[in-house]
């Protein structure tokens, strides 16, 4: 059974979304093709998982929840990503989240350090390496989504081009 995890919307720094025609019932495509274009880039640091993603503890115990892969690299653990498809209607909504989600330790120290301002304050202070190798980890996920996507897309006699590919968020991935 999938982990159990948390996912509120102040962790949320960048996101991509996009929403298949007449796509329902093939998340499982998606997040297998998903992988397989993860792992042709041949990243060790990158590993993939499912979990089961809740908006807030209480929602999650009253069964709130939704299946996604998470995707994490080892030397920045604290920023996640999180993608995701499900049924809406006869379509299918597919996205991806980039997270902030900072150890306890983390957390404590930067929101004494800003007077309870923000948990947030040492992972907002990358070096340079820390900045490319962010970049580069959220683009492998977003270029292999965006693959998967356009694969079905194109199974399906749509027409991939007219897809939206830039993220919402501080990186704007493209």
């Amino acid at each position: 059974m999938p982990k159990k995890v948390t996912l509120k919307d102040e962790k949320i720094i960048d996101s991509w979304s996009v929403l298949i025609e007449d796509a329902k019932g093939r998340k499982n495509e998606i997040y297998e093709k998903t992988k397989k274009y993860i792992e042709k880039v041949q990243v060790p640091e990158i590993t993939v998982e499912e979990v089961n993603v809740r908006p807030g503890w209480l929602k999650g115990f009253l069964g709130k929840e939704r299946e996604y892969l998470r995707v994490t690299m080892k030397g920045i653990k604290d920023y996640k990503m999180y993608v995701g498809a499900r049924d809406f209607g006869n379509d299918l909504d597919v996205q991806w989240y980039l997270t902030c989600e900072p150890s306890y330790f983390r957390a404590r120290l930067s929101k004494a350090l800003t007077g309870g301002a923000t948990d947030k304050a040492f992972l907002q202070i990358l070096d340079i390496f820390d900045q490319q190798d962010l970049r580069a980890y959220a683009t492998v996920v977003h270029h292999a989504l965006l693959k998967a996507v356009c694969d079905l897309m194109s199974e399906l006699n749509q027409d991939p081009s007219k897809i939206d590919r830039k993220s919402r968020g501080f990186l704007g991935i493209s």
